[in-house]
Order: structure tokens, then sequence, then C-alpha cells
């Protein structure tokens, strides 16, 4: 078992809290001293009490999603004697109702782009069970109920 921890800080700065009219810009500090600017979704709270220049939550957990199933289909390739050159994922998340009142991140799709160099390269089966192997591993996938979708394998 391991521990991960991360602090948000907000203050209210100028505003008026009880009419809603508030900054919602936020720092995320996370193990090790890395910073960054945080902010309500602008689609679900408008400017100016939100900022487009900050990670908003459903961009973090669409990102940590893509985050963890790289790290491990990197895993799964080395392991497979495959050389993974270059990675890029153009991950989309959806928030939207749930069915029970509400919102939620109700499905998010990976879309992988990897290329391989040298002489051992995966087929098109391959790289797909690597991407099974991948995301049936990945902590984040396996700890959400959000639907994961891994598009164009």
């Amino acid at each position: 078992m391991s521990r991960h921890e991360a602090t948000v800080r907000w203050n209210l700065g100028e505003g008026d809290f009880l009419a809603l009219q508030y900054s919602r810009v936020h720092r995320l500090i996370f193990e090790g001293g890395v910073e960054v600017a945080g902010s309500a979704a602008p689609s679900v709270v408008p400017a100016p009490y939100s900022t487009f220049e900050a990670v908003d939550p459903e961009a973090a957990f669409t990102a940590s999603l893509s985050a963890c199933h790289m790290l491990w289909f990197l895993d799964h390739a080395a392991r497979g004697g495959f050389i993974v050159s270059d990675y890029v994922d153009n991950a989309e998340g959806t928030l939207a109702a749930d069915g029970a009142g509400g919102l939620a991140m109700t499905r998010v799709v990976l879309r992988p782009r990897v290329t391989f160099i040298g002489v051992h390269r995966p087929t098109p089966e391959a790289v797909k069970a690597l991407h099974d192997a991948a995301h049936a591993d990945c902590f984040i996938a396996r700890s959400v109920k959000t639907k994961v979708f891994i598009e164009d394998v």
C-alpha cells in the first residue's frame, strides 16, 4: 500500500461569497512541491469566477486516467520487448447526467497514438493486447465507475 497526497488551497479574496460571486481559482499542490493552477470548469462556473488558464477537476480526472493507462502500457510494452519512442493521447472526458439526478464523469475516451522503434514491433493484435493489459492494471480505471474506452487501438 502507498499513500498519495495533494493539497488544494483556496482563499476568498474579493467577492461576495453568499451571493456565489467569488473566484473558484485555487492551487493544487502535489507531493514534491509541484503546483498547478486549478479552477472550476468554465463550462460549469462561468467567468469571471473560473478561468480557462487553470486545470479543472474534470480535465484532471481525464488526464489521470490517461496517464495511468499510458504508464501501464509502457510497462507492458517494455516487458514484451517492444520499444516505444512516442506516446500521445488526446483523451476526452464527458460530464453528463448520471441517471440519479446529478452530474458525473460518465465516459472517458482514450485515443492513444503509439510509435514503436526497433526490429521487434508488435502486430495490431499485440498492441490491442497491450492496451487491454494496461487497462486491466490501471489503478485509476479500477477505482472509478466511469466507463473508460480506448478508441482506435
